[in-house]
C-alpha cells in the first residue's frame, strides 16, 4: 500500500471519527449507551463509504502445489475387442488410475480415442477407426510448454490420420502400453487396393493390389477378383519366410454402366486365425460419356483430318463429318464444329436454335463474316478481303480449365482475313493474336459461356500444321491431341446452373464419414441461406427409411450419416419450401478396417517410445511402468505462488455492510424517538 493510501486512510479515520462524535457525543448532555452504539454505526459508515471513495487495492498471496500432468490414453477402438484386449485394458487403465503413489506424484487424467480425441472413462470399444496422430496433436494443444509423461494403451494399429511415430513431442517421454497377443502367426492380408472410383464404358481399368504374407513357411496363396458369381481374374502368388509381399496389377473391363460392386481375396490351404483381412469389396463407377462430335463443313480441309484424329484418340469420342446441306437433325450430337460457316450454314445455325448445343466456330479465308454476325453476338467482326498470318500469344492466367502451354508462341501462324475483331460481352482468352511479333490485343481462341451455352472460337485455320510442329518438338501427336480433347471436353460439360445441387460419393467403405453436403440458390442463383433442407435415405434391400435435417455451414448444407449398415440405399434431398428435390443413390460396402489385423504393431510403438525417449511395456509390466514414473526425478511438483491484487470496490460485502449500518442506525434512532 502507497504512502499517499495510507496518509487518505488515516485522513478518513478522522473525518468519519470527527464526525459522529460531533453528531451524537458533542454537546450531549444525557449520553447513553445507545448514543455510543449509534455513533459506532456511524462512524463506521462514514469510514466505509470513504474507503470506496480512495479504493485501495487488496493484495492476497496463496500458495498451491502443481503436480505434472499424467495422461493416461486408452485406445477405444474396436481392434482391441476384435484382439481379445478388451478386459485387459479396463484393468490397465484402472491400476494407473487408482494408484494412490501416482495420484500424489503426478495429476492422473483420463483420455480415450479412437476416430476422436476425448477426455472420458466410459470405454465402449467400438470406435470405427483408429488416430494415433490426433493424440499428438489433442496433447500438444492441451498441455503447451509443459513437461510431462504419457501412457498410451492401445495395440499401436492406426488407420486413419498421419504417422504417428513422429507426431509426438520428442522431449516429452511417451510410454505405450502394448495390447495384443505378440505371437506371430500364419496371415494372408489385402493390405491396400488402389483403383480409380470412376472407369469408362468399353475400356479396361487398372487395380493395384498390396499383399502382404506373415508366417514362417513357404505358402501358395490363390489370388481372385470376382463380380456377383463370375470370376474374373485369378491367379497364383507365391509367399516365403524371405517374400513377405507381392504388387498384383490387373486390368478389368467395364463392360456395364453404372455402379459396379467388385470382391478380391486371397486364400490358401493354410488355417488363419483371422479371414477378415482376406476379403476387400471395392466399387467402380462406370460412366458411358460417349460424345459424338459433328465437323461440319463446306470445304474440305487439312485441319478437318487433323481434328478427326486428335478428337478420336479419346476412345469416348466419336467424330461425324457432315455437309451443311446434309444436316437434318441434330439429335445425334453432343457437340458442333463449324468449320468456316457461311450462308449455307444457316440450317445449322436455325437447329442449333432449338438443340442449343455447344458450338467450335473455326474462321478462316473462306469464312462469310457478315452472315457470321448475323448469327451470333459473342464478337463483331469487320474484316477485309486481305488474308493474314496470326501468331499465338499464350495467357497462362487462363483458368477455365487446366491447359498446358505446348510452345503456341513458337508454332506455325494460322491464316485469317485482315481486320478487327470486337468482343460482346464476357470471353475467355487463351490465345490472343500477334502480326509479326506486334500484339493485335485481339484473340485467336477464346471461350464464351451465356446462360449455360458454351461456344469456343478459333480465328485461323492451318492449325494442322500446329499438330505437326508438336509431332516434330515432341516425337508424339500426345500434347496436341490432349489440348483439342480439353476443348472438346469443356464443350461437351453440361454447365445449367440448379437451383438444388447436392454432392456424394458413389460408395463408401463401413466405418467411414458419410458425410452428403448440398447447396440451394434462389432465382438469383444466390446461396439461400434460409433453405429447409432434409434427405429420406431408404435401405433398398429392407426398405427402411430414414429421415434427417441438413444443417447450414458455410455457403453448404450438410448431413453426416455415420451409423448406416452396409448395403445399398437410395435418398432423396427435398426443399422444404421450394419442392425442389434431388434423387440419388450410394453403396456401403461391407469393409471393417479395424479387424484387418491379429497382432499389435510393437515395432512402430517400440519407435515412438524410442523417439521420444520413453520405453515401451506389456500388460504383465504394468508394475514395472509405475516404478519408472515414480523413480523418474524429472517430474516434481512446483510450488506456486498466487498473488492477487484486486481493488476494494469489488468487494460487493462491503457495500453490503454499508446498507446494514445505515438501516440499523436508522431503526434505533427511529424506535428511541430520535427522529
Amino acid at each position: 500500500m502507497t504512502t499517499n493510501t495510507i496518509l487518505l486512510l488515516l485522513l478518513s479515520l478522522l473525518i468519519a471519527g470527527g464526525l459522529s462524535f460531533f453528531q451524537y457525543l458533542y454537546k450531549v448532555k444525557n449520553k447513553s449507551n445507545v448514543h455510543l452504539f449509534l455513533t459506532f454505526l456511524r462512524f463506521f459508515s462514514i469510514f466505509s463509504v470513504l474507503l470506496l471513495l480512495i479504493n485501495p487495492i487488496i493484495t492476497t498471496s496463496t500458495t498451491e502445489i502443481i503436480k505434472t500432468p499424467l495422461p493416461v490414453v486408452v485406445d477405444n477402438s474396436s481392434s482391441i475387442s476384435f484382439l481379445n484386449s478388451k478386459d485387459k485394458a479396463l484393468e490397465l487403465a484402472q491400476k494407473l488410475k487408482s494408484n494412490k503413489a501416482l495420484q500424489e506424484k503426478f495429476d492422473v487424467q483420463s483420455y480415450l480415442f479412437d476416430a476422436d480425441f476425448r477426455q472420458s472413462d466410459s470405454m465402449t470399444f467400438k470406435g470405427t477407426q483408429t488416430n494415433l496422430d490426433l493424440v499428438a496433436k489433442n496433447l500438444k494443444s492441451i498441455y503447451k510448454n509443459a513437461f510431462y509423461p504419457t501412457v498410451i494403451i492401445t495395440d499401436g494399429n492406426q488407420t486413419s490420420g498421419n504417422d504417428y511415430v513422429y507426431s509426438f513431442d520428442e522431449n516429452n517421454k511417451v510410454y505405450p502400453l502394448v495390447l495384443g497377443d505378440t505371437t506371430k502367426v500364419l496371415d494372408l492380408k489385402i493390405n491396400q487396393l488402389n483403383v480409380n472410383k470412376y472407369a469408362f464404358l468399353k475400356n479396361k481399368f487398372p487395380v493395384e493390389v498390396f499383399l502382404q504374407y506373415s508366417g514362417d513357411k513357404s505358402v501358395t496363396a490363390n489370388f481372385s477378383i470376382i463380380q456377383g458369381n463370375e470370376v474374373l481374374h485369378k491367379e497364383s502368388v507365391s509367399f516365403s519366410p524371405t517374400k513377405k509381399t507381392a504388387v498384383l496389377n490387373v486390368l478389368l473391363p467395364a463392360n456395364k454402366v453404372g455402379l459396379q460392386i467388385y470382391k478380391a481375396k486371397i486364400e490358401s490351404k493354410e488355417s488363419e486365425k483371422n479371414t477378415f483381412n482376406n476379403i476387400k469389396n471395392f466399387a467402380v463407377e462406370v460412366i458411358d460419356q460417349k460424345t459424338t462430335v459433328a465437323i461440319v463443313s463446306a470445304i474440305n480441309h487439312p485441319d478437318i483430318g487433323v481434328f478427326k484424329r486428335a478428337i478420336e484418340s479419346n476412345l469416348q469420342h466419336k467424330v461425324v463429318l457432315v455437309k451443311p446441306s446434309d444436316v437434318k437433325s441434330l439429335e445425334d450430337y453432343n457437340v458442333l464444329i463449324l468449320y468456316q460457316p457461311t450462308t449455307d450454314f444457316k440450317s445449322v445455325f436455325e437447329l442449333n436454335k432449338k438443340a442449343n448445343l455447344n458450338t467450335f466456330i473455326i474462321t478462316g479465308t473462306s469464312t462469310d463474316f457478315s452472315f457470321l454476325n448475323q448469327q451470333q453476338n459473342n464478337f463483331v467482326f469487320k474484316m477485309s478481303g486481305q488474308e493474314e498470318d496470326y501468331l499465338a500469344d499464350f495467357d497462362s492466367q487462363f483458368n477455365l480449365f487446366a491447359v498446358d502451354n505446348l510452345g503456341f508462341e513458337n508454332l506455325p501462324p494460322l491464316q485469317n482475313n485482315y481486320g478487327s475483331i470486337t468482343t460482346n460481352g464476357e470471353v475467355n482468352v487463351l490465345l490472343s493474336a500477334k502480326i509479326r511479333n506486334i500484339d493485335t490485343k485481339a484473340p485467336l481462341l477464346s471461350f464464351t459461356e451465356n446462360q449455360g451455352k458454351r461456344a469456343a472460337y478459333l480465328f485461323g485455320e492451318n492449325s494442322w500444321k500446329w499438330s505437326l510442329q508438336s509431332h516434330i518438338d515432341n516425337q508424339s501427336f500426345e500434347k496436341y491431341d490432349i489440348f483439342v480433347n480439353k476443348i472438346i471436353q469443356y464443350l461437351a460439360s453440361n454447365n445449367a446452373k440448379k437451383s438444388l445441387v447436392v454432392n456424394h460419393e458413389s460408395f463408401y467403405n463401413s466405418g467411414e464419414a458419410i458425410e452428403i453436403t448440398a447447396q440451394f440458390f434462389n432465382k438469383n442463383y444466390d446461396f439461400d441461406e434460409k433453405a429447409r433442407l432434409t434427405i429420406a435415405v431408404t435401405n433398398v434391400k429392407t426398405k427402411q427409411t430414414k429421415n434427417f435435417d441438413l444443417l447450414k455451414g458455410n455457403n453448404t448444407y450438410k448431413v453426416n450419416l455415420d451409423g448406416l449398415l452396409a448395403g445399398s440405399y437410395n435418398f432423396s434431398v427435398k426443399e422444404l419450401n421450394s419442392k425442389t428435390s434431388y434423387s440419388g443413390h450410394f453403396e456401403i460396402l461391407d469393409f471393417d478396417i479395424e479387424k484387418q489385423f491379429v497382432n499389435p504393431d510393437v515395432q512402430k510403438l517400440n519407435q515412438l517410445a524410442v523417439q521420444t525417449k520413453g520405453a515401451a511395456f506389456y500388460p504383465n509390466q504394468i508394475d514395472a511402468l509405475i516404478k519408472t514414473l515414480l523413480e523418474n526425478e524429472e517430474y516434481k511438483a512446483v510450488q506456486k505462488e498466487v498473488v492477487t491484487k484486486s481493488p476494494l470496490i469489488d468487494w460487493k460485502w462491503l457495500l453490503v455492510l454499508i446498507v446494514v449500518f445505515l438501516s440499523t442506525e436508522w431503526f434505533v434512532r427511529k424506535y428511541n424517538g430520535m427522529l
